[in-house]
């Protein structure tokens, strides 16, 4: 049965992997997955001919117990070659067992390595890699692809190795006991394969539309799930319409499978016919060669059990090299993520920037967004031809100072480049031309990890991980005690409502925070930054989502946590900003305007332009 179940898999392989050209190489990298279970692997291939030799064993026992037993009345030889058949039989299935645990063991231990490589690269991908890649694509690389490499390759250990050994000893005993049925019972295979290719041809164009229907239904189900698209569907009162088309859409599903059931009843039946057709064969040619005495009766018997073990292997070597490929495909597709090179490289020689009140200095940086060549992949992006025009300067000439301990802010319209130069202090990017450095050291010859440990940073859309409010501050200091985390909460002005809750540090804040509102979870994200205790904060709108009370209890808060440290901020409502130290005005990707708010009012520019717009607007909407 094993082998039937194999020889129907591997029929039901995509064959159109045989079209799709492998990187030279990628043979020799895969086997190396293979080294660390070279004992393993050796044992497995032990285990394989000690299970084919005895599969080719039990009709020789067949053979003697009817010819020396049987015919001849000896009651103890029956007995005694019935016990080892049992005892045969039993030992045939512990290993087929052990077959199993190392075949799977061997290919759990190359997924888990794959995985593990393949998220500890992306974790290192910079953020231009996220900007332009589907989620879903890199978790289908890290689920399907390397799940698929894994399957293709026990199959490969299980059914090839396997089934190349049983045919080998399988052909040779038969031939030995009679050439002539043999050859006559090949002659039958080319029956049976051709249409079960034929077959085979249509698994896979349903196995194909079959992943493409669950797919558009699972995609479905992820978009009205999550909370936006439960909201969205509920205040648009569609959830007869959606539940309506999720009806169509797992009836399709569901009618696939359907033809799926069928064509693998077909195959096995069609399987039970060749061979009883074969043994019907064997059995007429045989048994008129034996009543004319130019062969036993064991002999035949024993030529009928060969053949009821020997179809199946042969039908699942007949497409080995699909399996082989689609191995190769899947083990391709995660190599292609891996040999994707991050752009942000820590160099091998770099230094630690001390923990001090930090000093940052913008020396005439230009900066343009890399191309998605880049940085990104065609086959993770939800287009297939990338986007190969050049990208537009972003930054130009861009030059300022920090002193330790000052409040330095940026304002402008949107799309000026306000966020992208927050995003060049932690090196989320690099810079194409001039030079940012913190006390001195220029951040492309720092320590990665030790550079985002002097960073602190809020964005506007503050992100709460789906776990607890103690998980979610821990996150920026694990060895922080309850008494760090209390008091950085008080700081952002919510330890009192967290105390409020019933499980309070260990309430759920649900996906992307969304049990808490705006504000709540603004203010959790900026107790998160407090507990960093980071040298440089930067707050991109960081109070945008709080009502005015808040906000003023925010200001105070920061006022005084902030003190002593260097302090970008972004704000584009101008009030929550005017005590400080220098603002630039960033229009164009330039520096326009530089100064303290008053100096910048006296300059009637356009910081007092937009100073003296946002006020008129305050007014409107006061009275």
């Amino acid at each position: 049965m094993a082998s039937m179940i194999g020889a129907w898999r591997s029929l039901g392989q995509d064959s159109s992997v045989l079209k799709q050209k492998i990187k030279p190489g990628t043979t020799k990298r895969t086997l190396l997955f293979a080294v660390p279970y070279a004992g393993l692997l050796a044992l497995f291939l032990v285990v394989v001919v000690v299970d084919a030799t005895i599969a080719m064993v039990n009709p020789l026992i067949y053979r003697q117990i009817i010819n020396n037993g049987i015919l001849k009345g000896n009651s103890a030889l029956i007995i005694d070659l019935a016990v080892v058949v049992a005892i045969l039989g039993l030992l045939d299935g512990l290993l087929g067992m052990t077959q199993t645990y190392l075949s799977s063991r061997i290919g759990a231990g190359i997924v888990l390595s794959l995985r593990r490589q393949l998220f500890e690269h992306i974790q290192r991908m910079p953020l231009a890699f996220f900007t332009r890649t589907q989620t879903g694509a890199l978790v289908s690389r890290l689920n399907n692809n390397v799940a698929g490499a894994r399957t293709a390759f026990t199959d490969i250990l299980s059914n090839v190795v396997g089934n190349v050994i049983s045919v080998a000893l399988i052909l040779g005993a038969m031939f030995v006991l009679s050439w002539r049925i043999t050859l006559a019972a090949l002659v039958l295979l080319p029956l049976f394969v051709l249409p079960a290719r034929f077959w085979g041809r249509k698994l896979q164009a349903i196995t194909r539309e079959s992943y493409d229907l669950t797919a558009t239904m699972n995609n479905l189900m992820v978009e009205r799930f999550n909370v936006a698209g439960a909201l969205l569907a509920k205040l648009f009162g569609r959830y007869q319409d959606e539940a309506k088309v999720f009806e169509e859409k797992a009836a399709r599903v569901s009618d696939i499978g359907v033809k799926q059931a069928l064509y693998g009843r077909l195959f096995f039946t069609a399987l039970l016919v060749m061979a009883t057709c074969a043994s019907a064969l064997t059995y007429g040619w045989g048994g008129i060669l034996a009543v004319r005495h130019l062969l036993d009766l064991g002999t035949v018997v024993a030529l009928v059990s060969y053949l009821g073990r020997l179809y199946a292997p042969l039908l699942g070597l007949s497409n080995v090299q699909v399996s082989i490929m689609t191995a190769l495909v899947s083990f391709e597709r995660v190599f292609e993520v891996l040999d994707l090179k991050p752009m942000i490289q820590e160099k091998p020689d770099a230094v630690t920037i001390p923990a001090a009140p930090a000093r940052i200095c913008f020396d005439q940086v230009w900066f343009r967004y890399p191309s998605p060549a880049d940085v990104s992949l065609a086959s993770l992006e939800s287009i297939s031809v990338q986007d190969k025009r050049a990208q537009n300067t972003v930054l130009q000439d861009i030059s300022f100072e920090i002193e330790p301990g000052q409040l330095v802010a940026l304002v402008g319209p949107s799309g000026a480049g306000k966020t992208t130069i927050t995003h060049l202090v932690p090196r989320l990017y690099d810079v194409q031309r001039g030079s940012i450095r913190i006390n001195g050291i220029d951040i492309r010859d720092a320590k990665l990890d030790c550079l985002r440990e002097r960073i602190g940073v809020v964005t506007q859309d503050a992100h709460l991980f789906h776990d607890t409010i103690r998980s979610n501050l821990l996150y920026a200091r694990p060895s922080a005690s309850d008494e760090q985390i209390r008091c950085a909460l008080r700081d952002a002005q919510i330890c009192g409502l967290v105390d409020s809750l019933p499980d309070k540090l260990d309430t759920l804040v649900g996906e992307r925070g969304y049990r808490f509102s705006g504000g709540e979870k603004q203010r959790i994200a900026i107790a998160r930054l407090l507990l960093k205790g980071a040298d440089i904060v930067i707050l991109d709108e960081a109070t945008a989502h709080l009502d005015s009370e808040s906000e003023a209890a925010i200001q105070r808060a920061l006022e005084t946590a902030l003190g002593g440290r260097t302090s970008i901020v972004i704000a584009h409502r101008l009030s929550t900003i005017l005590k400080a130290d220098q603002i630039l005005v960033i229009q164009d990707g330039r520096i326009v305007e530089r100064g303290t708010h008053a100096t910048l009012l006296a300059k009637q520019g356009t910081y007092a332009e937009l100073y003296q717009r946002q006020l008129s607007v305050s007014h409107v909407v006061a009275h």
